[in-house]
């Protein structure tokens, strides 16, 4: 090796890697000269796509959608899509808008900067999509003493919704299931309740929670609608019916649901004459012995059958003669009605309209009164009488002498007067 050639390829060694630098620097500088940012957006607003350029010479600068379709061209339309707008050209800042976006909108927008070199980045679009308010279907009918399967739905969400079941401020625990529908998921729970009638009406809520509501939810409010058999109750009428007036019967009918046919019948008999229905009531006018029977009040529905019964007795009123010199109270014309205390739903037949019986009683306490008077006093006239008797019967066997001079004809005067004395 000649003197000097080793430092020569020393030189040219460092000269070459210098040069690789200087290019590596160059196209690192270039790549860098347009600059994309990313958009996040609600479904149906509004995405700003903007591209940043950095030494910008004049070149063309060319925006494609993620389908590599040319939107814009420089500053020309190339795609007629009107929702897409070029709202800002500078040599620094490229921006468009893109209204009413929808998830098929989503992806990579290229803007791409052709020098002697085709720069270009990715402006990533992304669609959020909220839940709407949730539905509810019901897979089984609610029926008393039986169960009720709720499903809580939320067909379209991006990221999925949160759906969760409530009542009475508790959340019920469901099963909760997914559904890819594309780039949207579909969000269901689901729950089973053992029902009774006291759960007819009840309230529950299906509640969906969702990043894009900020903290808000999107509530479906649901009522409880449970079937069950009719029952049936007749209310009897309050207070005291004379004879001739009117009794009118309510049928008080419960169930779900609710019968619309409510029946009125007279057992082994068919309903008086003057009897009229009219939907839960029964009216009869100026009663009489012909209304006696027991009325049945029946109602059903697809669960069931109920019926309740009420018996009317009507008793036949009786006259009674007065003496006018009798100081007794004289007794009503007119009948009354009253209650027969052997059953509470009975009409019975009373002839007095005054509490005749407590005078009764206040007249027949003086009578006992007078009696046993009467007979105390008897009893003690006759003890008295019957001491007197059996004294004077002592002294005369005391003195027999006496009863034996008069017996013999004797001279008794001075005998009775020496007695005597």
């Amino acid at each position: 090796m000649r003197p000097g050639q080793g430092s020569l390829r020393f030189t040219r060694s460092l000269t070459a890697l210098v040069l690789q630098s200087t290019i590596l620097l160059s196209l690192c500088s270039r790549a860098q000269a347009v600059q994309a940012e990313n958009v996040t957006v609600l479904e149906g607003g509004t995405a700003q796509i903007s591209c940043r350029l950095q030494n910008y010479d004049g070149s063309i600068v060319v925006i494609q959608n993620p389908r590599r379709q040319t939107l814009f061209f420089n500053g020309t339309r190339a795609l007629k899509d009107d929702r897409f707008q070029m709202v800002l050209f500078t040599p620094r800042l490229v921006r468009i808008t893109l209204s009413n976006v929808s998830v098929s909108d989503e992806g990579g927008y290229f803007c791409q900067l052709y020098t002697d070199d085709t720069h270009h980045q990715v402006a990533t679009l992304s669609v959020v999509v909220p839940p709407e308010v949730p539905s509810v279907e019901v897979k089984m009918e609610a029926v008393e003493g039986g169960e009720v399967e709720l499903t809580c739905l939320s067909p379209r969400s991006k990221p999925p919704a949160t759906l969760r079941w409530v009542r009475d401020r508790r959340e019920i625990p469901g099963v909760v299931s997914q559904q890819e529908n594309g780039k949207t998921v579909s969000v269901s729970n689901t729950i089973r309740l053992p029902v009774e009638r006291k759960d007819n009406g009840a309230a529950l809520s299906c509640e969906a929670s969702h990043p894009a509501l900020v903290g808000q939810k999107r509530v479906r409010h649901y009522r409880l609608d449970v079937h069950f058999a009719p029952t049936v109750r007749i209310i009897p009428p309050q207070g005291i019916l004379r004879e001739g007036d009117s009794l009118s019967l309510t049928c008080s009918v419960t169930g779900n649901p609710l019968p619309r046919n409510i029946q009125w019948s007279r057992v082994n008999d068919t309903l008086p004459e003057r009897a009229e229905t009219s939907g839960t009531t029964l009216v009869m006018s100026r009663l009489s012995q012909s209304h006696n029977g027991t009325y049945l009040c029946q109602a059903h529905n697809n669960y069931g059958r109920a019926a309740d019964h009420y018996t009317l007795l009507v008793y036949e009123h009786v006259s009674v003669s007065v003496n006018p010199s009798s100081t007794s109270p004289p007794t009503p014309s007119s009948p009354s009605l009253a209650p027969d205390p052997r059953d509470p739903g009975a009409v019975v037949e009373t002839h007095s309209a005054v509490p005749y019986a407590v005078i009764g009683g206040v007249l027949a306490l003086l009578v006992f009164t007078v009696i046993c008077v009467l007979i105390v006093t008897i009893w003690c006239s006759v003890r008295q009488k019957g001491s007197y008797l059996t004294h004077e019967a002592s002294g005369l066997d005391e003195h027999g002498e006496v009863q034996e001079a008069f017996l013999n004809g004797n001279d008794t005067s001075q005998g009775k007067k020496e007695y005597l004395l």
